[in-house]
């Protein structure tokens, strides 16, 4: 199941789900793109606001209004998915998304389907800009032979202590460029780790990066990650919005 938290007010770009300058909302380029995965029996956005239930149920998807006090997306998701006892597996895509893919998300729901004892997983491309990798807004992660999660930060990581001098492609002898990976925010939870998540507390290194995903780790759960060739384009000012209408125009 996909679950697609979808808030009115978010913090820059207002009503941004409502968003219609291609002819369609935001939120329903989202619905159209989760729903074109194979592996998912069915997508629901989860929302605050009843202006984004009368426009889903307008172009005909799934909604279910959820508490307006919800602290975050995840806890929005847990609440629906407490109301679909017979999902094993949620999978949760930002309402922001509107060009997901649906491989992408079938890969999240292999990951799970394939290791019973892994609890949550999640996705991550090549970075190949360095300064990326110096980029705070840029969220890094770094993972074992075994495609388990390591670490997720801020930060540069693995940080290079002799420099950059050797920042190439991955494919040159030498070469640092191919150890970078940025985490792509889409998460796919089993349904008894989903339910208990809220309930661990933010953890300290959570606090300190202001990353979620840090809690998991932190508490000695796993996440598995799987790799993409190309970063997901989220939707977060007006300058993203312009740019996403301009390749719908194309």
């Amino acid at each position: 199941m996909i679950v697609i938290p979808a808030r009115m007010h978010s913090t820059r770009l207002p009503k941004k789900m409502l968003l219609s300058e291609t002819g369609k909302p935001l939120i329903q380029h989202t619905y159209e793109a989760a729903s074109s995965a194979r592996f998912s029996q069915r997508t629901v956005v989860a929302t605050d606001h009843q202006d984004i239930v009368r426009a889903v149920e307008l172009f005909g998807g799934n909604v279910e209004l959820t508490d307006p006090d919800a602290p975050s997306g995840t806890d929005r998701v847990a609440e629906v998915a407490g109301r679909y006892p017979d999902v094993d597996i949620i999978v949760n895509v930002q309402g922001d998304e509107p060009e997901i893919s649906g491989l992408a998300i079938d890969l999240v729901i292999q990951l799970l389907a394939e290791d019973s004892t892994a609890m949550m997983a999640t996705l991550a491309t090549p970075i190949h800009d360095r300064n990326q990798v110096e980029d705070p807004s840029c969220v890094k992660v770094v993972f074992d032979n075994k495609q388990n999660a390591m670490y997720f930060s801020r930060s540069p990581i693995p940080f290079p202590r002799d420099g950059f001098e050797r920042w190439e492609n991955a494919e040159k002898p030498g070469g640092i460029c191919g150890n970078y990976f940025q985490h792509i925010g889409i998460y796919g939870y089993r349904r008894e780790f989903l339910e208990k998540f809220s309930q661990l507390g933010i953890s300290s290194l959570e606090e300190i990066e202001n990353l979620e995903q840090l809690r998991v780790l932190q508490c000695g759960y796993r996440i598995k990650i799987a790799t993409i060739a190309e970063p997901t384009i989220g939707i977060d000012t007006v300058a993203d919005y312009q740019a996403f209408v301009k390749r719908c125009r194309c």
